[in-house]
């Protein structure tokens, strides 16, 4: 688990913006030897795109490119804003319940929408009684929009992150749903327990969904995946959900 975490992006980001602080100062002291005098917000701009450069041959996905590249600018202009610290510590705490383990998972906050759950609807028409899981559910839209069209079907989502979690249970305890919102890894579940099981996670984490896909869901069973695929099998199926958008994969087992 300690591996795990240490080689997470994020602290691979931090790791990076460390060491492109010395070199930061490097290019400002051989520019201000030369004649050459540099702004704060500038100084912080080139500590940015330092910061990006070695991202980017670190290997990192191309959006922590832009993380990088922000991050000290950003630091600078919240400094100049004056504001309360009640107000940092609010926002901390609020990204935290939202995102929670993405350092870890890599897996962001990603919602999807009405058309991608009527298409997973119609894939399961033919199946009474069927029982699903969204891994990764998010505020429920999904479970909660198809336990409203199947009364004759067990449909649950898991969630790892405390607010999306909490939204999702309170939305089915106010729409009196029968859907079913559990807190934790979906590590932990049994796949053989469900005839399909919905995802929509990050290209970071195919391979190891596929790993616990393989071995425990059983025959006649789906895995659905939206937009990101699985390298070590093409799919069985492919949906397009949205029109011009991302497809919704289907691997039958």
């Amino acid at each position: 688990m300690l591996q795990q975490i240490l080689r997470a992006p994020a602290l691979k980001a931090i790791r990076i913006q460390v060491l492109a602080f010395p070199l930061m100062l490097l290019l400002v002291y051989g520019l201000a030897r030369a004649g050459v005098a540099m702004s704060l917000p500038a100084v912080a701009l080139v500590q940015g795109m330092l910061a990006a450069l070695i991202t980017w041959r670190a290997g990192l996905a191309r959006w922590w490119c832009a993380i990088g590249l922000l991050f000290a600018p950003a630091l600078l202009a919240a400094s100049l804003l004056d504001l309360p610290p009640a107000v940092f510590l609010a926002a901390f705490v609020f990204l935290l319940s939202l995102y929670w383990s993405t350092f870890r998972t890599q897996v962001p906050f990603y919602p999807s929408g009405p058309k991608v759950w009527q298409a997973v609807a119609e894939l399961i028409a033919d199946r009474p009684g069927v029982r699903l899981v969204d891994i990764g559910s998010g505020l429920g839209g999904l479970v909660l929009d198809l336990a409203r069209r199947r009364p004759d079907g067990q449909f649950s989502g898991i969630e790892l992150a405390p607010l999306p979690w909490l939204a999702s249970r309170l939305r089915a305890g106010l729409a009196g749903s029968r859907a079913r919102f559990l807190r934790g890894d979906y590590e932990a579940l049994d796949f053989g327990r469900y005839d399909a099981v919905f995802a929509y996670l990050s290209p970071a984490a195919m391979a190891a969904l596929w790993r616990k896909a393989e071995r425990e869901m059983l025959p006649g069973s789906m895995l659905l995946s939206y937009e990101f695929q699985i390298a070590a099998r093409e799919p069985d199926k492919t949906i397009a959900a949205t029109e011009g958008g991302p497809l919704l994969y289907i691997w039958c087992f």
